[in-house]
């Protein structure tokens, strides 16, 4: 007779090493883009279809329909992950792997929404890597890490 081993006994050790977590801030210069930048046809349907939700004008979330300059350097931009896909950031496109390369220093720090921590490392500049997970985090420390990326460090349990 086959003895079965129930499935979710095969997804525990899977759980058991996500358990507890020990993540730094990524190195911004080893980031790589993961997402299309859009194109200007693209920038120019979003904003006619984003900005012509007569909802918007009266609830006064209207301030990026006002100059379609202005939508368009919020809009667009492209999705950026760590070397290790850890981390993610949404940053403009363009030149933003040299504005990468030059970045140094970081600041971490958690925020909790519902069940959800989110872990951000930000660079200043509007560069802000983020991950998200189910675990409680918190950050070692103060959180500064001036020169050194190591140095910011959260724990997940």
């Amino acid at each position: 007779m086959k003895r079965r081993f129930p499935a979710f006994l095969l997804l525990l050790p899977a759980f058991v090493a996500s358990a507890g977590e020990r993540l730094s801030c990524p190195d911004p210069a080893a980031a790589v883009q993961v997402g299309n930048c859009p194109v200007e046809a693209e920038l120019r349907y979003s904003f006619n279809g984003f900005c012509s939700d007569n909802r918007r004008i009266y609830q006064d979330d209207a301030a990026l329909c006002t100059d379609y300059a202005d939508y368009r350097k919020a809009k667009n931009v492209a999705q950026w992950e760590s070397a290790d896909g850890t981390f993610t950031a949404y940053l403009p496109c363009g030149s933003a792997a040299v504005w990468l390369s030059t970045v140094r220093g970081a600041r971490m720090t958690v925020s909790r929404q519902g069940q959800i921590s989110r872990l951000a490392c930000d660079y200043g500049e509007g560069i802000v890597f983020t991950h998200r997970t189910r675990l409680q985090c918190r950050v070692e420390g103060e959180g500064n890490c001036p020169d050194d990326q190591q140095r910011c460090i959260a724990r997940c349990e």
